[in-house]
């Protein structure tokens, strides 16, 4: 077998794997984010280094909740200094001050934090400052890494220490869980990840849906009338959402 064939083969069982073991945590954190739209709230969304790339999944996506508000720091992502992302996301006193930059917090609701390892600071954070502010939190990381971490919060807590629900990605410690030559590569918490979170999406859908108040959804801006359909909820979450 090929590194790439046993990469697909370790990526599909370890989704299949969380998906399986976890179908009461994906239930708790739909009705936690149903129940935020049905009152009038938001979705935020948190991850710093290759975790953003999770947060943006649940933003002004194909199929996505319209009611999604991201925590957007470009100093924390990868595009701006890689290497001082890394520095940054260790660093205590961040939270707050994001946090405080956005309008749409004041309406309530709930914020799905991404962490691999969930031993970061400014994950930690966000989670303590969200719900300072009344909003319900959801963890996605992966426990079994974070069990072999010390935490870097200056309280020593994780990210599956503070949030109302945790999904745990069920990734291998350090991620990459394909051996080749002696190194481990193949990351799987990204492919995971964007699979918990869109099972989230669409039982939260079903659930506005069940309950006669149906959640707006984003469509495909590359299909036909997808510009127009998305048009209105673009002016209309606009003032309170900033990335859009």
């Amino acid at each position: 077998m090929t590194a790439s064939e046993r990469y697909v083969e370790t990526a599909l069982s370890t989704a299949a794997r969380a998906a399986a073991a976890q179908g009461d945590r994906i239930e708790a954190a739909a009705r936690l984010a149903a129940d935020a739209i049905r009152k009038g709230g938001f979705v935020f969304a948190f991850g710093t280094g290759h975790s953003h790339m999770l947060a943006e999944e649940l933003f002004y996506r194909a199929g996505g909740l319209a009611r999604v508000c991201p925590i957007f720091d470009e100093d924390l992502m990868l595009h701006r200094a890689a290497a001082r992302s890394s520095e940054l996301e260790r660093k205590p006193g961040l939270a707050a001050a994001l946090l405080d930059g956005v309008d749409a917090v004041r309406s309530g609701g709930v914020m799905f934090l991404f962490s691999n390892s969930g031993c970061n600071t400014a994950a930690v954070e966000m989670a303590e400052e969200a719900k300072k502010r009344g909003l319900a939190t959801v963890a996605v990381t992966s426990l079994a890494h974070g069990r072999r971490m010390a935490s870097r919060h200056p309280g020593g807590r994780k990210l599956a220490d503070v949030c109302d629900v945790v999904l745990d990605n069920m990734g291998v410690y350090g991620d990459a869980a394909v051996p080749v030559g002696g190194r481990p590569v193949g990351p799987t918490s990204t492919v995971v990840g964007a699979l918990l979170v869109e099972a989230v999406v669409c039982r939260t859908v079903e659930l506005c849906d069940e309950a006669g108040a149906p959640a707006e959804v984003f469509a495909s801006a590359n299909t036909a009338g997808g510009d127009a359909a998305n048009e209105g909820l673009v002016r209309k979450y606009g003032p309170l959402v900033k990335p859009l």
